[in-house]
């Protein structure tokens, strides 16, 4: 019983994280100002926009200043972090990891 309970809990898991999508909007000529622990994000898709090379994503999304993360659940924005003036962001791992957590725990 417990090995079908974690198995089923492994399966929830799995597709409950394709539901956040965090995106990383940034530009090459940006790239010392990347957010370098996005990729140690857990729970979620991580995906990476360089704004020069995809002008109409930026667009669609309103993307004045680089780095900005977007994350997203079922396809609609639910918070947007943004670098400051210097292109820098200040928002920390442990504020963009909270936010995909909270996520996760309204769906209980």
């Amino acid at each position: 019983m417990k090995k079908l309970l974690l198995i089923l809990l492994a399966v929830f898991s799995l597709s409950a994280s394709s539901q956040i999508v965090v995106t990383h909007f940034n530009a090459e000529w940006n790239d010392p100002n990347k957010v370098s622990y996005i990729g140690k994000l857990t729970d979620c898709d991580i995906v990476y926009v360089d704004i020069a090379k995809s002008p109409k994503i930026q667009e669609k999304h309103n993307i004045i200043i680089v780095p900005t993360v977007v994350i997203f659940k079922d396809g609609e924005e639910v918070k947007r972090f943004q670098a400051d003036i210097s292109f820098s962001m200040k928002a920390t791992r442990k504020e963009m990891q909270g936010v995909i957590d909270e996520l996760l725990m309204s769906d209980f």
